[in-house]
């Protein structure tokens, strides 16, 4: 009889947890998932080849994971803040070491399973350690000097690691989504103008620094028709292909770009300008929307919960991926330099898919849990 008893009220709490799921955000997610394998499969030139194949595994194996995460309860989320941190970074010290070399960038380390990109993981796992760092925090001490050098340190000692890689791009990204949890958290905006006024004074030396291939980056940016054959032939050929998408796009399969080869590498960073060619303003429009979709439920979730850590994650989830897809699109297009930000579950990667799933997972975690609190 008490086994019974036992094992039916399990059985409740696990239904308990399913109602509790988002099923908009959940809907938003599959909905994405299925477009990208759609564009996916369009770079293959319409067959299922590699990238197909590959993305749709891995879209299927994270979105399980996803599903897993959510009934872990947020408390131990919070437990491992601090932890999973200092995971990443020993990974990143080890893809340093011992990683793999691609394109001349050492980004990834092979796990024997897969190749990862521990970069990708930081940009939600310092979200995770410094949500935590914050959460017992008294608002006096929040601005005080101690908590904002500590919360630098957290920040710089993970850019500088990808910086060596060299990856500037992603460094950026990690140290966005770390001020996002600083800004949430309440640190005092003067802060925030001052960093700001000095990165624009001090922009010049910064950019004495950088490598060849990287101020090259900067000079195709303001005139890509200096160089339309080498450097500015990426962001060219993306231009033209959104722009001749028109209203409604050229039809699905029916892109110059996949089936003549004009853009390189358009499964990854450069998904959305295939996208755009094929489907038009109107596509692009819905697909904006979708993720408009999935940052409110995201904020919402992060509203309804108890928990300050909770609020804190999933609002800072939220703002980075706003930044990822707007850096993205605003790459694409010839709006911001090239600095290799992939738009969240669209572009194929394993490493960016597999961060965005644990993101997604833990807000999940943080609605299915939303009344526990963390002492």
């Amino acid at each position: 009889m008490y086994q019974h008893t036992r094992l039916t009220t399990n059985r409740f709490t696990f239904f308990q947890k399913f109602r509790n799921f988002d099923y908009i955000l959940l809907f938003c997610i599959l909905l994405l998932g299925f477009i990208s394998l759609a564009t996916m499969y369009s770079t293959d030139g319409g067959e299922v080849l590699f990238h197909t194949r590959s993305h749709f595994t891995k879209f299927v194996v994270f979105i399980l994971m996803m599903l897993i995460i959510s009934f872990i309860n947020i408390k131990y989320w919070f437990a491992l803040g601090y932890l999973s941190y200092l995971v990443i970074i020993g990974l990143l010290i080890g893809t340093y070491l011992f990683g793999i070399t691609s394109s001349g960038s050492q980004r990834w380390i092979n796990l024997y399973f897969i190749n990862l990109q521990p970069s990708e993981l930081m940009k939600v796992f310092i979200i995770l350690c410094l949500a935590k760092y914050f959460h017992r925090m008294k608002i006096e001490n929040v601005n005080s000097i101690y908590t904002i050098l500590t919360s630098l340190i957290i920040i710089i000692l993970p850019m500088g690691l990808v910086i060596v890689q060299p990856d500037l791009g992603t460094s950026v990204l990690i140290a966005i989504s770390g001020i996002a949890v600083l800004w949430f958290a309440g640190v005092n905006h003067k802060y925030f103008i001052y960093t700001l006024l000095g990165f624009v004074i001090s922009l010049p030396f910064i950019i004495a620094f950088l490598k060849p291939y990287q101020k090259l980056r900067v000079l195709t940016f303001l005139n890509p028709d200096r160089d339309p054959l080498g450097a500015g032939y990426q962001i060219i050929q993306s231009k033209i292909a959104v722009g001749s998408g028109g209203l409604f796009g050229k039809g699905f399969l029916k892109g110059t770009q996949s089936y003549l080869e004009f853009l390189p590498e358009k499964h990854t960073d450069f998904i959305f300008t295939l996208f755009s060619e094929e489907f038009g303003f109107v596509g692009s429009v819905i697909l904006l929307l979708i993720y408009a979709v999935i940052i409110y439920r995201i904020v919402a979730i992060g509203t309804s919960c108890r928990s300050y850590f909770a609020k804190i994650f999933c609002y800072s989830f939220g703002a980075a991926i706003f930044v990822f897809i707007t850096i993205n699109m605003s790459m694409v297009l010839g709006l911001l330099p090239i600095v290799g930000s992939p738009l969240p579950i669209m572009s194929y990667g394993g490493s960016s898919m597999l961060a965005t799933m644990i993101g997604f997972g833990i807000v999940m975690s943080a609605r299915v849990h939303n009344q526990q609190l963390i002492a």
